[in-house]
């Protein structure tokens, strides 16, 4: 049996409203999953059922008040932020629906950098940003400049194009094909499934249904996991 490459196990999340006498607001409760090695779930629900929630705490990004959380043998809930970072670097990439980048920096370096940190070469890795920007269809003429100035649509396709220039073994995507037109969403879509057949563990977020069928092996109900209030 495959060792799943993410883990959850009885994952309990809450918010406090300290400006409201801090009540407590519980979210999540007792959701457990894994992803395997090349496997992409799906997290499913209605809009505050708390799958961005998880996402986040995956991430690093939430604490969680109980359960645990491992990506690659780290456990989240636990770790150090040290950790973390690393964990991010190598290993856990995540391309979320914001571009969020240095002022100024060009939009082929932003792409290359994720490859850069890891210290492979610089050839490789501007050659694998320029593949991904084509692909993308950013035209050639704004690779030198920032993002920053670039259409929403645009930032969109530079995020994702960063999102995929490492192979990262654990792949977080916040609607990756919101907004995109038909040939860029089909140029995503196969991004993920190349992902996938490389052996990345994959979780996503997908309104879109077609391209949930499409690239997603399981889904998870995330409503499953939030507590009734009564």
């Amino acid at each position: 049996m495959t060792r799943p490459m993410i883990h959850v196990e009885n994952l309990i999340k809450t918010f406090t409203l300290h400006n409201q006498g801090g009540t407590v607001i519980p979210v999540i409760s007792g959701a457990s999953f894994s992803v395997a090695p090349g496997e992409c779930v799906a997290l499913t629900g209605e809009s505050g059922a708390g799958k961005s929630t998880v996402m986040r705490i995956l991430y690093g990004n939430y604490l969680a008040q109980g359960g645990s959380v491992r990506i690659g043998g780290v456990d989240i809930t636990r770790a150090e932020p040290r950790e973390i970072l690393a964990l991010r670097r190598a290993q856990l990439g995540y391309v979320s629906q914001f571009l969020r980048v240095v002022p100024r920096v060009p939009t082929l370096e932003v792409v290359a950098e994720p490859l850069l940190v890891l210290g492979r070469p610089e050839a490789e890795a501007l050659a694998r940003a320029r593949d991904l920007l084509t692909r993308l269809r950013i035209p050639e003429r704004l690779w030198s400049l920032s993002p920053t100035t670039f259409s929403g649509g645009e930032q969109q396709r530079v995020n994702i194009a960063r999102g995929f220039a490492h192979a990262y073994p654990a792949l977080l995507l916040d609607e990756p094909t919101a907004s995109l037109d038909a040939t860029n969403r089909e140029t995503v879509l196969q991004l993920i499934a190349e992902a996938k057949a490389g052996g990345a563990a994959i979780v996503g977020i997908f309104h879109d249904l077609d391209a949930r069928a499409r690239v997603a092996d399981r889904q998870i109900d995330i409503a499953g996991f939030t507590p009734r209030l009564v």
